[in-house]
């Protein structure tokens, strides 16, 4: 079965076609800048450019950067306040024309990445972190994959993917090695409370990953997403077979 899968970032979208037997994409992706922040109704009509690239006309899955409860968007921390109680699946099916299913975009890697990348026959408790213009973050064990919001506890008094985020590290123009450290104490945090037993970096900043993970320090095992910036499409695809 092939669905196109869409993944919303903070400064970007992208997209590509499917493969559910192999989480294969069965094309260049599509990408498409945000730089500026833009509204639900843009955002929609850029989903329905990347499905007219790949004249697509069959089910989407969309990966997007919020709280999402059923198809109904509660949380919108890098993108535009209107997508708050914003109905996200019907918006996005309007836009395409095609049956959608919304869900998170760290779940959505989360599940790319247990069912065919670095999770792949774990079975133990993994935490998956997404880092980009903010961090997304999932909970997997035993095949159940929950999404989390752990980039928002508090440090300083902000949430913490204003420190330690992908895009905060070029905000703040701090080196690898003091990034990793801070980016370390951060995940160390996590690990004081929920014990993983394999942890699993993601977003386009997993591509250098050998660049800061000597300074993370954890006691789990930490590993680079095997889908890199990629997991966010297979997993969003993935998702619409298991909800749509």
């Amino acid at each position: 079965m092939k669905i196109l899968g869409i993944d919303i970032g903070g400064s970007a979208l992208k997209g590509a076609p499917v493969d559910l037997a192999t989480g294969r994409l069965l094309g260049e992706r599509c990408r498409i800048e945000t730089p500026k922040v833009v509204t639900p109704a843009a955002m929609a009509k850029h989903a329905a450019e990347i499905a007219q690239h790949f004249k697509w006309r069959g089910p989407i899955g969309v990966g997007f950067p919020g709280v999402i409860h059923g198809s109904h968007i509660l949380s919108s921390a890098n993108l535009h306040r209107k997508f708050i109680g914003c109905e996200g699946g019907k918006l996005f099916a309007q836009a395409t024309k095609c049956p959608v299913t919304l869900t998170n975009d760290a779940a959505a890697a989360a599940l790319a990445e247990m069912r065919f990348g670095a999770g792949r026959n774990f079975k133990g408790k993994t935490l998956l972190l997404t880092l980009g213009t903010g961090i997304g973050s999932s909970l997997c064990y035993h095949g159940l994959v929950v999404p989390c919001e752990f980039g928002h506890l508090q440090i300083k008094g902000k949430s913490a993917e204003r420190f330690v985020s992908a895009a905060a590290r070029k905000r703040r123009d701090l080196s690898w090695a003091k990034w990793g450290k801070e980016l370390g104490e951060y995940i160390r945090s996590l690990e004081q409370i929920l014990w993983p037993e394999l942890i699993i970096i993601g977003g386009g900043v997993s591509a250098k990953s050998r660049k800061f993970f000597p300074y993370l320090k954890t006691r789990a095992r930490v590993v680079p997403a095997k889908f890199l910036n990629e997991a966010g499409i297979v997993g969003a695809a993935l998702s619409f077979n298991r909800h749509g």
